[in-house]
């Protein structure tokens, strides 16, 4: 059993706002990524036997979001959005300029667990290109200067 008390009763508790049981998948694997911070199969079939929905299901709207990781990440989970916005004002630039500065590829965490680069599909701040989400936060209208500010930011933090 990976979920621990709180997150089963929290699960429970939003269960119980919706009509029908399918209603409450997104909720259930929010609280489940929130407390281990990557979902998997097994995170599934708990979801499941919770929620009384099949696990295939709650793993089928878990991987339609990129915001649901799949695997552990470090503690910031850095997303680049790539779609055609931030595509055209450099997206491609500052990805290449995360795993110049970070030392990995996409895709990858860096050696003290601090950071995971990822690129994405879209964040929706289109207006605001070149953009990137670290956890639940929004970085916009990004320079290398920007970038450089953020991460040493996040490293005194840690």
């Amino acid at each position: 059993m990976i979920l621990n008390e709180a997150s089963i009763a929290e699960i429970k508790e939003k269960m119980v706002r919706y009509p029908h049981r399918k209603s409450a998948v997104l909720p259930a694997i929010t609280v489940a990524y929130q407390q281990v911070g990557h979902l998997n199969d097994e995170l599934y079939r708990e979801i499941s036997g919770i929620i009384d929905v099949p696990a295939g299901e709650i793993a089928e709207a878990a991987t339609f979001y990129t915001l649901f990781p799949k695997k552990p990440v470090g503690k910031y989970l850095i997303q680049v959005c790539h779609n055609i916005s931030c595509a055209l004002l450099g997206a491609d630039s500052l990805i290449g300029y995360l795993e110049e500065k970070l030392g990995i590829k996409k895709g990858e965490t860096t050696s003290d667990n601090l950071f995971t680069l990822i690129s994405v599909e879209c964040l929706g701040s289109c207006s605001s290109a070149p953009m990137m989400q670290i956890n639940d936060r929004y970085y916009e209208n990004l320079t290398r200067e920007k970038v450089d500010a953020i991460l040493e930011d996040l490293r005194k933090q840690a």
